[in-house]
């Protein structure tokens, strides 16, 4: 199993009305299977802020956080994934790893 199918079962766990995980390490300097980007939504949120719902990301993940460099996080209920309908494009790699060529 891929890692990000890996990342899509775990995720499975918040009862997602809807998931989309997409390995964006292509966008990065640090190789494959590296970057990740979470577009969740899920009734798992309500009435939870930004911090307590990355929290309860990262608790699904579990182990499976320590293979991974990055993972951006855009996080909604049910409502606010109907209202809102798209999560923000990631920005492009700017570099300053020491994994960069100089």
């Amino acid at each position: 199993m891929s890692k990000l199918d890996r990342i899509h079962a775990a995720l499975g766990a918040l009862a997602p009305s809807h998931l989309e995980v997409l390995d964006e390490s292509h966008m990065h300097s640090r190789g494959l299977e590296t970057h990740y980007k979470a577009v969740i939504a899920s009734e798992a949120f309500q009435g939870r802020s930004p911090v307590r719902r990355h929290q309860a990301v990262y608790a699904a993940m579990g182990p499976l956080m320590g293979e991974i460099h990055a993972l951006a996080l855009h996080t909604y209920t049910a409502a606010e994934w109907a209202a809102q309908g798209a999560a923000p494009d990631s920005p492009r790699c700017r570099g300053g790893s020491r994994h960069d060529p100089a």
